[in-house]
């Protein structure tokens, strides 16, 4: 019986030890391929989020697409502000990009994307963009994901120079 559990252990030990291995590789693998197009998984929050995210995304190329939208059920207005803006777009390809900027509920969304590279189901590129008014400081979901994120990028050089890591490209939106 005391070798079984013996046993057991050591196995636990060994996949925590492989998944956390995996992990190390998903976070430090950033070499991305240029590619012709890219599909999209956009999380939209409530007030100011969708509109900045909407903004970004009128910058950018048709090489974004197809887009799909994260949206809570009780928020009408950004679904109706994303169907007046996404008119005519229905693809249902799975996604390979997560462009967000701030809501609390793009993170579940963000390490459930991170967790398909893990697994290796699929590598999925997030795209956190702080939002405008944050000039000193980070929101909640930015300390999260500011190391989750393949790319963070901020809009006041103040924040740059707090997070070297991140991509100050000024204002943005």
């Amino acid at each position: 019986m005391v070798s079984v559990l013996i046993l057991a252990a050591a196995g636990a030990a060994v996949a925590v030890l492989l998944l956390a291995l995996r992990l190390w590789v998903v976070l430090h693998s950033r070499v991305l391929e240029p590619r012709q197009s890219l599909s999209l998984l956009v999380v939209a929050g409530s007030g100011g989020h969708t509109t900045e995210i909407l903004r970004l995304l009128e910058h950018l190329s048709n090489a974004y697409s197809p887009r799909h939208y994260i949206i809570a059920d009780t928020d009408e207005m950004s679904a109706h502000k994303i169907n007046s803006f996404e008119r005519n777009r229905a693809d249902r390809d799975p996604s390979t990009m997560v462009l967000c900027n701030g809501p609390g509920t793009c993170v579940p969304v963000c390490i459930s994307a991170l967790l398909l590279g893990i697994l290796g189901i699929k590598k999925v590129i997030i795209v956190y963009v702080e939002s405008i008014c944050r000039v000193e400081h980070l929101s909640l979901s930015g300390k999260i994901l500011f190391h989750l994120s393949d790319y963070f990028i901020v809009q006041w050089p103040a924040l740059k120079e707090k997070y070297p890591k991140s991509v100050y490209l000024g204002r943005i939106v």
